[in-house]
């Protein structure tokens, strides 16, 4: 990946998948990553947040990563 080349990245929301789908435009392109699983997603929340919410080992949630893009690797 970047390290590979020399680079150093600071982006931990990284997530290695197959690509399953590209849909071209006339300047941008959106390609559809099926993620390989298992995936674990590790949030950092304040404690006063995982009370609020009342959140359990064995709860369904969502994770949300938030990010202004997402970049490939390849």
């Amino acid at each position: 990946y970047w390290e590979d080349i020399g680079l150093r990245i600071s982006a931990r929301n990284r997530f290695k998948g197959k690509v399953k789908a590209i849909e071209k435009g006339d300047v941008t392109a959106k390609v559809k990553i099926e993620v390989s699983m298992p995936t674990v997603v590790t949030a950092l929340i304040s404690s006063e947040a995982v009370e609020e919410l009342k959140i359990k080992v064995g709860d369904e949630v969502e994770a949300v990563v938030k990010a202004t893009e997402v970049m490939i690797a390849k």
